[in-house]
């Protein structure tokens, strides 16, 4: 099954000033969605007191410090990567605003 991948435009920024080496790990990582939505350095976000609508799981891509952070509709067939964000500092901190994007 592929799926459709769509980009917030906060990603779209993020990866432009990316260094190129980083950027091409993280264009291949984002492309490899559409055909493994759960790829092998991937793993579910801890969502405990957050609102996520049903049927939404949302996960993060770890390339070393860089993580995507998206969330899967199977049943819809989309992915919508959210945030693109370097950790640390990073810390999820704003994943509820993140999630809010989808409604």
């Amino acid at each position: 099954m592929n799926l459709e991948v769509f980009l917030d435009a906060e990603v779209h920024e993020a990866r432009k000033n990316l260094p190129a080496f980083w950027r091409q790990g993280v264009r291949d990582a984002i492309d490899g969605l559409t055909s493994d939505p759960r790829p092998p350095r991937s793993s579910a976000l801890d969502i405990t007191g957050i609102n996520v609508p049903p049927g939404i799981e949302v996960r993060r891509i770890r390339i070393d410090p860089w993580r995507i952070v998206y969330a899967v509709n199977e049943g819809s067939g989309w992915i919508w990567v959210l945030a693109l964000r370097r950790r640390p500092p990073y810390g999820y901190e704003d994943l509820q605003a993140l999630i809010d994007r989808l409604e």
